[in-house]
C-alpha cells in the first residue's frame, strides 16, 4: 500500500536538505553529526529511564526510540545513518519503518556505542555528547550559532509535520473520549489512564509527556503526577492533560468534564473557558503577539470571573490587582512539533533573546506569530490555595467572593487545550471536537 506521507515526506526532507546547506555554508561547516541519545542510567541501579532521542535527529528520522544512533548530514551528499543495531538475543535489534525517508539516507548497521569516524574538513557534533568524544572527532561540540539557526528551522512546519501532528491530535482525542467515558463510568484516576493509553494506543512509556488525569481537586495541581488506584465516593470532575506521538511529533490535549454531581456553577465555568479559548484561537493569525494574546486571556478570564460573582469588582481591577494571575498562574500555551514544548519560543528569528514578562514567567512563547507555526492555545481556571491564600489576607481580598470560591474548590480546575496551526491569515484548529 502506498504511503499517502509519502511524497510530503519526500517535499520535507527536500526543505531539510536545502535548510542545512544554507546553515552549514553560511556557518563555514563542512557537515554535522546529529547524536539521537541513549537512556541514562538509574544511580546505583541497571535499569534505564524512559528515553527518547534527539529533536533535531527526530527532524530527518521521526525516530523518537532510535538510541546510539548518528546521522551525518553534509550539503551535496547524501546523508548517512549509522543505525545502532547489533547483535543482540537479550533485545530485539533495532530496524527501520518503511518510510520514503529511509529511501534517502545510506543506512550502515552495527554497533555504535562510539561515533563513526567523520571525513576530513570541519564538522560539528550536536546532541548529548561529552567534550572528550567530541574532541576526539576532531568536531565542534554543540556549537551556538549552529543550535540556534537549526532550532529556528524547525518552528515553521512543514505540509508533512503538520499532517503528523494531526494525526497524533486524533490518536490523542481517541484516548481522550475513552477517558471521559471510563470516569463518567466511576473510574479512578489510574484507570482512567489505562483508558486513554488503550484507545490511543500507545504504552505508558511512549508518550510524549507523562499524562496528567487529575480527578477533583487534583485537577487543579497543574502538573499532577499520580494516579489514584481508587475512585473518589464523590467525582466532580476530571482534567485530562494527554497526547500522542506519531512520527516524532506531538499532540497536547487538554480537557476538563464535570461529573454527575458537580456543582452548576463549575459546568457554566467549563463553558465560559471553552468560549474564552475559542475567541482566543481566532485571534490567531501571522503577526500577532503572543504575549499580547497571554493578555487578552487574562482579560476575558476577568470578564467571565466577574460574570459569575467570583470577583466582585471589575475585570480591569481583577486584572491588575493579580486575582486572574492567582486563578491562572501558567502561561496560553507553546510552540509545538517535535517536541512538546518546542523550540526557539522566546527567540527572535535573528536570535535575539525574548524573556516573558516579569509577571508572567511561565510563559514560553514569546514571540510574534507567523504562517506554519504550531502553538497551543490552553487557557485555564483553577482553585489554588496557596495562590489564593494571600489574596484573601490583603487589601484585595474583598473583591474575591470567597462562599464561591469554596464552593469551587473541591472541583480543583479547569483547562480547555487545543492544538493550532497558524495558516497564511488566520488559524486552523488540529485537534478534532469530541463527539
Amino acid at each position: 500500500m502506498t504511503d499517502p506521507l509519502a511524497e510530503l515526506q519526500c517535499s520535507h526532507l527536500d526543505r531539510l536538505e536545502r535548510h542545512y546547506a544554507e546553515t552549514l555554508s553560511s556557518l563555514g561547516h563542512d557537515g554535522v553529526l546529529l547524536y539521537s541519545g541513549h537512556p541514562a542510567p538509574h544511580f546505583g541501579d541497571d535499569q534505564h529511564a524512559s528515553f527518547q532521542a534527539y529533536g533535531h535527529f527526530q527532524h530527518w528520522t521521526g525516530q523518537a526510540d532510535l538510541a546510539h544512533s548518528w546521522l551525518l548530514v553534509c550539503p551535496g551528499r547524501r546523508p548517512v545513518l549509522f543505525l545502532h543495531a547489533p547483535d543482540d538475543f537479550w533485545h530485539l535489534p533495532a530496524s527501520l519503518p518503511s518510510e520514503a525517508w529511509t529511501e534517502r539516507v545510506d543506512v550502515m548497521k552495527g554497533r555504535f556505542d562510539e561515533p563513526p569516524a567523520l571525513p576530513r574538513g570541519r564538522y560539528a557534533v550536536i546532541g548529548d555528547v561529552d567534550a572528550a568524544t567530541a574532541r576526539a572527532l576532531g568536531a565542534e561540540l554543540n556549537p551556538g550559532a549552529l543550535l540556534m539557526a537549526l532550532d529556528e528551522g524547525r518552528v515553521r512546519k512543514s505540509e508533512y509535520e503538520v499532517a503528523c501532528i494531526g494525526r497524533a491530535n486524533r490518536q490523542a482525542m481517541a484516548g481522550h473520549i475513552a477517558a471521559r467515558g471510563a470516569f463518567l463510568a466511576g473510574a479512578a484516576e489510574l484507570d482512567v489512564q489505562l483508558a486513554y493509553l488503550q484507545a490511543s494506543r500507545q504504552r505508558e512509556s511512549h508518550v510524549p509527556y507523562g499524562n496528567i488525569v487529575g480527578i477533583n481537586a487534583h485537577g487543579g495541581v497543574l502538573h499532577y503526577q499520580h494516579y489514584d488506584t481508587l475512585p473518589p465516593k464523590k467525582p466532580l470532575s476530571l482534567l485530562v492533560d494527554a497526547g500522542h506521538r506519531y512520527r516524532g511529533y506531538c499532540a497536547d490535549i487538554t480537557r476538563t468534564w464535570a461529573g454527575a454531581q458537580a456543582d452548576g456553577l463549575f459546568h457554566a465555568l467549563i463553558e465560559g473557558v471553552a468560549q474564552v479559548q475559542q475567541q482566543l484561537i481566532a485571534a490567531v493569525r501571522p503577526g500577532a503577539d503572543y504575549v499580547a494574546l497571554h493578555e487578552r486571556m487574562h482579560d476575558l478570564l476577568a470578564e467571565l470571573l466577574v460574570e459569575h460573582r467570583l470577583v466582585l469588582g471589575t475585570p480591569e481591577s481583577a486584572v491588575a490587582s493579580g486575582i486572574t494571575r492567582a486563578f491562572c498562574p501558567h502561561g496560553l500555551g507553546h510552540l509545538l512539533g517535535i517536541q512538546v514544548h518546542d523550540v526557539a519560543g522566546r527567540r527572535a528569528v535573528n536570535g535575539a533573546a525574548l524573556p516573558p514578562p516579569d509577571k508572567d514567567p511561565a510563559l514560553r512563547l514569546t514571540r510574534e506569530l507567523e504562517a506554519g507555526m504550531v502553538v497551543t492555545i490552553e487557557p485555564g481556571l483553577y482553585v489554588i490555595p496557596m495562590l489564593l491564600d494571600p489574596l484573601r489576607k490583603g487589601p484585595v481580598g474583598r473583591e474575591v467572593n470567597w462562599e464561591r470560591v469554596e464552593r469551587l474548590a473541591p472541583h480543583g480546575g479547569i483547562r480547555i487545550e487545543d492544538n493550532v496551526l497558524v495558516t497564511s491569515d488566520t488559524a486552523k484548529n488540529l485537534t478534532p471536537e469530541v463527539e
